[in-house]
């Protein structure tokens, strides 16, 4: 799957959004709600986990794969679907979902996650099957009338997402749990890729940008390597290949992200936390990879190496770009202040907490869940309480947007 991601264009004229400043573009109520959703799942999880809190109304899934499901169909696919939708405007100069139709996307996700908790089990499974397609479709409207066809990738992955959706309310359905996980690990490879693809374009640009005279090395195997091999490695993790293929396509993918991010100065970054933050994300790729080449081997547990690649490279990703983002199109200073640093340290904290001590020591896992459960809680409601008044007003410099 080739992907390509141009530097933004200027955008052609478009009439002046008259609505309310929340449907003005897709970042803003997909990463409102995502945050929010990202906070109240995670708590909700750990009470549930640590046997803190039996709700009378369970998740018709049952608990596990609930929380498995909503994270990554859920609360990650909003961030997805709200990034493509902003950037997706910049590099086409076409109008994305704004207005009726984006509060309508946004509308349908939120009912979604009711009925994925408590709602009829065949309606949940229709209107949560529903969204990604839906947003595929939006966007790939976009880019074929724009003519965008390298960038035609980025909507097939995101109806590869859906159709993964789909295939896991199939397994739930049928009774086959074990199958339904397996799709989530599949999903999260695709997110994965979002992060591999887009991060590879950005990080190196954003660390350029903030450091001048910095120098970024490519090597152009690795360029052509690191998403067929990412890709290949989920892919192999989430059938449950056999370890004699799983290793080396894992070890692989950890090798080529480990000498990617090398090339991009990451130690230069250390004082400027909202580029730092993306090398951080990115370092977590290469340590998940290694250790879903571990867990192939025997070393540890799946559950942990896979949460390397959750908790440390997409939620480290996501809380770094919706603040950027955000910042940006809401017409403010990239710059970050003690509230976001802060942010950033906890979702850090809770990657590391999260892996290393299920692997260090075993014993005290479910103390680390709850830890981490507790640094991504704090790490969201930061967020939430700094760019919440700025996500529901105009921006900042009077631009549409």
């Amino acid at each position: 799957m080739s992907i390509s991601i141009p530097l933004p264009s200027p955008s052609r004229k478009h009439p002046r959004y008259r609505g309310h400043p929340a449907l003005a573009l897709g970042f803003r109520p997909f990463y409102l709600l995502a945050a929010a959703f990202g906070a109240l799942a995670i708590a909700a999880w750990v009470l549930m986990y640590l046997g803190w809190w039996q709700p009378a109304a369970q998740p018709w899934t049952g608990a596990m794969v609930w929380h498995a499901h909503e994270m990554v169909f859920g609360f990650a696919a909003a961030v997805v679907v709200g990034f493509l939708f902003t950037a997706g405007k910049a590099w086409t100069g076409q109008q994305t979902p704004q207005g009726i139709w984006l509060g309508a996307l946004a509308g349908l996700w939120v009912l979604a996650r009711v009925l994925m908790w408590g709602g009829p089990a065949w309606l949940a499974v229709v209107v949560d099957s529903a969204f990604l397609p839906a947003c595929a479709l939006s966007f790939f409207i976009v880019l074929r009338r724009a003519s965008n066809q390298r960038n035609y990738g980025l909507a097939i992955a995101l109806g590869v997402m859906g159709a993964l959706n789909v295939a896991f309310h199939a397994a739930v359905l049928t009774g086959d749990i074990g199958i339904a996980l397996r799709l989530t690990e599949a999903a999260t490879g695709i997110v994965a890729i979002f992060v591999t693809v887009i991060g590879g374009r950005v990080i190196p640009m954003f660390t350029a940008n903030a450091l001048p005279g910095v120098t970024i090395r490519r090597h152009a195997s690795v360029e052509r390597a690191v998403v067929v091999l990412t890709l290949l490695a989920i892919a192999a993790h989430s059938a449950h290949a056999p370890v004699w293929l799983t290793l080396p396509l894992a070890s692989g993918a950890a090798l080529a992200h480990g000498i990617r991010l090398a090339g991009w100065a990451p130690l230069r970054t250390l004082r400027k936390p909202i580029v730092a933050m993306l090398h951080v994300a990115y370092a977590f790729l290469a340590l998940g990879f290694a250790l879903i080449a571990g867990a192939a081997a025997g070393w540890l547990d799946g559950s942990t190496a896979l949460h390397a690649l959750t908790v440390g490279a997409i939620a480290c990703a996501i809380l770094a770009m919706i603040t950027r983002t955000a910042l940006g199109h809401t017409g403010r200073p990239l710059e970050t202040g003690r509230m976001e640093h802060v942010a950033y340290a906890c979702i850090a904290l809770a990657a590391l907490v999260r892996v290393v001590v299920p692997i260090a020591l075993p014993a005290l896992k479910a103390y680390a869940i709850g830890g981490a459960g507790l640094l991504w809680v704090a790490a969201f409601v930061l967020y939430l309480v700094r760019y919440t008044p700025w996500l529901l007003r105009p921006r900042a410099d009077g631009k549409d947007g």
